[in-house]
């Protein structure tokens, strides 16, 4: 397993996956990863177009990117909630967790240059009811410095939901989002984005377990890929100010939590995701890859071309949330 913080690269309304060419596209995301980031992105190896990445390993110039989340006012005005390092990532500028994790050496086999794929659905508003087997939750921690629960993600009955908490949290809401294990093997992306992977025979698992059998439409074992986020939400945690229930919105609209996702293009160099894979590294220890101090890659931008006020108070969602949501 793989587990290395990528520093925020850019906030911006862009989606080159869902939204190619269109500038602005419909909602907010933060982005990490490799500054060949664009509202459009060919479908080439993304790593020879960047030339600088945010994330802790040099080697994966990848793009991730996920909603944003806005807390609601009385007034009825927005203000986006910060995104601020994750645990085991001080130091870096807010930025996502990644995660890639295999059953073993030998066991699964790398994305190819020119890969991308997209989990979950920004126009969702019900719940899949998976249990412990969803692939997106939220975190609520009940104390400072992510404390609260010893569980794994998406793992805890109390402080784990499929939707947004309903309570105030004091240490902050961790939202995590899990990608698909099998492949086709043929297609580097589909129309939609997701009909290249699958999970396994059965529906998915819960994180980290990896050994199910891929079905026989899309046969090839894949690293399973997880994004983590942290919000800090403690600005914001006094029920007074909390118009209608839980104030808090992803920046698609949704004030369930149920339309969370993850979009991602692959750019890492080379054979080294799959020789980190085959080789036992664990978490940022990997002999096979290159780690950057934090003060260079938080220095990896990308500009803003959109140029949206993305800090202060603002009227409505950027994008008008629902009115204007197409995808």
């Amino acid at each position: 397993m793989l587990r290395f913080g990528c520093s925020q690269v850019v906030i911006e309304r862009l989606d080159p996956l869902v939204n190619p060419g269109m500038s602005p596209s419909t909602h907010m995301h933060q982005i990490v990863g490799g500054n060949a980031f664009a509202a459009t992105m060919p479908e080439t190896d993304i790593s020879k177009l960047a030339t600088c990445t945010t994330c802790h390993f040099t080697q994966d110039l990848s793009n991730y990117w996920t909603a944003n989340l806005y807390f609601k006012a009385r007034n009825g005005s927005f203000k986006r909630v910060p995104q601020i390092a994750n645990q085991f990532n001080d130091g870096d500028n807010a930025g996502i967790t990644i995660y890639y994790t295999s059953p073993g050496p030998g066991l699964t086999t790398a994305f190819k240059p020119g890969f991308r794929m997209l989990t979950g659905d920004a126009s969702r508003r019900t719940s899949l009811n998976l249990g412990k087997n969803t692939q997106q939750c939220y975190r609520c921690f009940a104390q400072d410095n992510f404390g609260g629960s010893p569980y794994s993600p998406c793992m805890d009955p109390v402080y784990d939901t499929d939707h947004l908490p309903d309570q105030p949290c004091a240490g902050g809401i961790r939202s995590n989002i899990i990608f698909p294990i099998c492949w086709d093997g043929k297609n580097l992306d589909s129309p939609n984005h997701q009909d290249h992977v699958a999970h396994p025979v059965g529906g998915p698992p819960s994180f980290s377990i990896v050994s199910g059998k891929c079905p026989a439409s899309h046969p090839v074992k894949i690293p399973q890929v997880m994004l983590e986020v942290m919000w800090d939400t403690r600005g914001f945690n006094n029920k007074e100010d909390w118009a209608d229930g839980q104030p808090f919105y992803l920046s698609t609209g949704d004030k369930t939590g149920y339309s969370q996702h993850g979009d991602y293009v692959f750019g890492w160099q080379g054979d080294s995701l799959q020789q980190a894979m085959d080789n036992s590294c664990y978490l940022r220890n990997c002999t096979k890859l290159t780690s950057q101090a934090i003060r260079v890659k938080n220095l990896c931008q990308v500009p803003d071309t959109v140029k949206e006020d993305v800090d202060g108070w603002l009227s409505e969602l950027p994008g008008g949330g629902e009115k204007a949501h197409t995808g």
